[in-house]
């Protein structure tokens, strides 16, 4: 009698790479460690890019900015101890931006567990309290269902990170060849009685308003949103650095909402008698450190797939448990008369944001280098498809102003004033779209948090323009700190290096700025080495402190 054929087999950290790729993973950001070594081995020659990072926290960043980008989470591997440790920034900022993430942290053998092993660290206690779940592969067998169940957990409902813990010995031993199947990711939707609530809603209300944000849109429900909001002249305003779900330049787009905010804006939350924010709750930023629109009569509606709410402050009226690529589905079906009031209203609102976005004029200052000339200079130059990248700082506040997103995603950022962020994700942004222009800017103190990220940029072919806007102190800290103890300067000042000639030290190309009138020529030539010469380019531009865009 003939035997039955054996079952194929592979190792464990084989099967994870294996099930990576049918769940569409493109490319993993990673520091390597011995202690993952066989999963590394199973990335050789697999479809998956690894892009090799020069630190911990710049390889987690660029996963959650990958998570922003895609319908698939981004994935980061680390390894064990120091590692760990390094990536919790990222790990962090995915929570608090909601964005799905996966973090496979490779451990000591399970063997040596419990006795203080080299760089042994307990994963839960560290990263309960900041990811969605935290798994450790104790048996073999289960590798590909633990990969498939944390892609899930991080899509699923408010997306956020999975951390994955892999003991080094456990992912070398054999298992069968099997991978798991995807498990399907629940959009909830609109039930009858939502849409009868929100239709009524709209019907009685004579200034609506819609407020889009978090990550979890799709380029399609962005443009039919957009288009539905259009046919009916309502106002939508954008959560705080999430702009482009409706476009920069859309007769509907009545600016940003968060730290920062031009006043018109500001207010807005108040005269408005019915808000629907679609993938995002009224949290502390958009209410101003829940001190906005606390009043429980407010006519409020919540569109998120979230069913605990968390993060929103003040009343509720009414909650539609959908992700936004559902419920847009169902609120074009919604058909309604444009009303005379939201059209003033919309177009009073419109006019406020025009005239803040209206950029400075081209013709450089006498004087030294500004933001202002920068970004007059930099929009009149960017093609429709451009996106931008940053961090945390005073910096941002010219990207809110002036940057135009035209488009989901075209703002990709970090909603937990987390520094460091704008490098990283620029190198992502540019990775997953090589043909658009990426650009990026900086503080001089965030910059120096992950600007080696550079050396990775150039290593696998990202292309973003890097302005660093150098003010030589943390700014927005020594705003608070002028506010707070007026003239004792403290904790807040930099002496920095040349970045430019750090870029050109990277493989790149650099330029200094001082002088306002030197922006125009500085600029063209970083455009041309990136389109020419298929490199990253910066521009360290030197500004005078306590600059401001507003």
């Amino acid at each position: 009698m003939t035997e039955p054929a054996a079952q194929p087999k592979k190792s464990a950290g084989h099967i994870i790479v294996d099930t990576l790729v049918s769940h569409g993973v493109k490319r993993v950001y990673s520091v390597p460690g011995e202690s993952y070594l066989d999963v590394l081995d199973g990335l050789h020659g697999s479809s998956i890019e690894n892009v090799v990072c020069r630190h911990e926290g710049g390889a987690t960043y660029m996963a959650e900015a990958d998570g922003k980008l895609n319908s698939v989470p981004g994935v980061a591997m680390v390894t064990r101890g120091p590692g760990a440790a390094n990536a919790h920034v990222g790990l962090h900022t995915a929570w608090q931006d909601s964005t799905p993430m996966v973090l496979f942290v490779g451990l000591i053998p399970f063997e040596h567990r419990g006795r203080e092993a080299f760089q042994e660290f307990d994963p839960q206690a560290w990263f309960g309290t900041g990811a969605k779940r935290v798994m450790v592969l104790d048996h073999p067998e289960r590798a590909s269902e633990f990969v498939a169940e944390a892609m899930f957990a991080a899509n699923a409902g408010r997306p956020g990170p999975v951390v994955v813990g892999l003991p080094e010995d456990i992912i070398t031993m054999e298992i069968e060849d099997e991978v798991h199947p995807r498990i399907p990711v629940a959009g909830g939707g609109m039930t009858v009685t939502d849409w009868k609530a929100l239709h009524a809603a709209l019907r009685e209300s004579e200034k609506p308003l819609f407020i889009t944000g978090g990550n979890d849109w799709s380029h399609q429900a962005a443009a039919q949103l957009t288009t539905w909001l259009e046919e009916h002249h309502i106002a939508a305003a954008a959560e705080w650095r999430t702009q482009g779900t409706v476009p920069f330049d859309s007769p509907s787009y009545v600016g940003p909402i968060g730290y920062g905010r031009p006043k018109p804006t500001h207010d807005l939350l108040e005269e408005t008698d019915l808000i629907v924010f679609v993938g995002t709750v009224p949290g502390d930023v958009v209410t101003d450190g829940f001190t906005i629109r606390q009043n429980w009569e407010r006519n409020n509606f919540i569109v998120t797939i979230d069913p605990s709410l968390r993060g929103r402050s003040g009343p509720v009226t009414h909650q539609i448990v959908a992700k936004p690529d559902v419920f847009v589905r169902d609120l074009i079906r919604i058909e309604l008369e444009a009303k005379d009031s939201w059209k003033m209203w919309t177009r009073k609102m419109r006019a406020q944001q025009e005239e803040f976005a209206a950029l400075p004029p081209l013709e450089p200052l006498d004087g030294p280098a500004t933001m202002d000339s920068m970004m007059a200079h930099l929009v009149t130059s960017l093609p429709h498809d451009s996106m931008v990248t940053f961090g945390a700082g005073e910096h941002t506040n010219w990207v809110h102003r002036y940057f135009p997103t035209q488009s989901y995603a075209s703002m990709i950022s970090a909603r937990n004033g987390s520094m460091g962020y704008s490098v990283p994700s620029a190198v992502a942004a540019s990775l997953k779209y090589p043909e658009r222009r990426v650009v990026t800017i900086a503080g001089d103190g965030e910059f120096l948090m992950n600007g080696q990220e550079l050396a990775t940029a150039v290593q696998y072919g990202a292309t973003p323009l890097v302005i660093v806007m150098d003010n030589q102190e943390y700014g927005t800290i020594r705003t608070h700190q002028e506010r707070d103890y007026p003239d004792r300067v403290s904790g807040t000042q930099l002496k920095n290096p040349d970045f430019a000639v750090m870029a050109q030290a990277f493989g790149g190309f650099g330029v200094q700025v001082t002088e306002d009138e030197e922006i125009p020529a500085a600029l063209q030539a970083a455009l041309k080495a990136i389109d020419e010469d298929g490199t990253f380019a910066l521009i360290h531009l030197v500004v005078q402190q306590r600059e401001k865009a507003y």
